[in-house]
C-alpha cells in the first residue's frame, strides 16, 4: 500500500485537492446563491438542490472546458511549434509527428509497448492521437454543458426580471455566454505561455517541468 501511494502520489494528490475544491465551491456557491435569494425575497434552497441547479452546473463546466482546451491546444501545438530554450518545447530539430522509429511504432515497438502501437493501420493512427482526441472530446462536452447550464441560468434571471426567455441558439451568440467563456480562456492561455517562456530562464530543482539548475538557457527540450 505504501509503495502504491508513493508511486501514484501525483495523481492521488491532485485527485484529493480537486475533490476538496469542488466541495468548497459547492458550499461557497450555495451560500452565495441563498444570500441572493434572500436579498430578492425568494426562498432559500438546500445544498442538493443547489448542486443540481443550472447555476452550479455552469460554474463547474466553464472551468472544466477552459482547462481541457488549455491542455488540448498545448498537446497539439507542441507537435509542430517550438520555443527555443524551453523544457516545454521539443528539441528544435524534432518539429512534427516524428518518425516511426522515434515514436516506437510498427516495426520499432518494444516488448512492453502498447498493443495498438504495433498493429498498424487505423488503430495505430487513432492511438497515436488518442490523447488529443480524448482531451478534445472532454472539452467539447464540457463546453456544451456550460452552454446548457448558462442558458438555463440566464433564462432564470430573465424570468425573475419578467423578461421573456431566449432560445439556446440565441444564447450561444449572447454576451453572457462569451463573457463566461473568454474570461477563462485568456487566463489559461496566459498561464501556459508564461510557463513556456519563464522556464527558459528560471529553474525548479528536481522538477521534470524545469531544466536542471545548471543547464544553459539556450538548451531546448531538456528536463530536470
Amino acid at each position: 500500500m505504501r509503495n502504491y501511494v508513493r508511486e501514484n502520489s501525483l495523481g492521488l494528490f491532485f485527485g484529493a485537492i480537486f475533490s476538496g475544491s469542488l466541495v468548497g465551491q459547492a458550499l461557497a456557491g450555495w451560500q452565495q446563491f441563498n444570500d441572493d435569494q434572500v436579498a430578492e425575497n425568494l426562498a432559500r434552497i438546500g445544498l442538493p438542490d443547489y448542486m443540481a441547479s443550472a447555476n452550479f452546473a455552469v460554474d463547474v463546466a466553464e472551468n472544466w472546458q477552459s482547462e481541457f482546451l488549455q491542455f488540448l491546444l498545448y498537446i497539439v501545438a507542441t507537435v509542430w511549434l517550438l520555443q527555443r530554450g524551453s523544457p516545454e518545447s521539443k528539441e528544435l530539430h524534432k518539429a512534427g509527428p516524428e518518425s516511426d522509429e522515434d515514436q516506437k511504432v510498427g516495426h520499432y515497438v518494444e516488448p512492453d509497448s502498447p498493443r495498438w502501437a504495433a498493429v498498424g493501420g487505423l488503430r495505430t493512427g487513432l492511438y497515436s492521437w488518442s490523447l488529443g482526441i480524448v482531451m478534445g472530446l472532454i472539452f467539447v462536452a464540457s463546453w456544451f454543458a456550460q452552454s446548457l447550464g448558462g442558458w438555463a441560468s440566464f433564462n432564470e434571471m430573465r424570468l425573475q426580471r419578467l423578461q421573456d426567455p431566449i432560445s439556446w441558439a440565441a444564447y450561444l451568440t449572447n454576451a453572457d455566454f462569451w463573457s463566461r467563456t473568454l474570461q477563462n480562456w485568456q487566463s489559461e492561455f496566459l498561464a501556459v505561455g508564461a510557463m513556456a517562456v519563464l522556464s527558459i530562464y528560471l529553474r525548479q530543482r528536481g522538477s521534470p517541468e524545469s531544466k536542471p539548475v545548471g543547464e544553459p538557457h539556450a538548451s531546448t527540450g531538456i528536463e530536470g
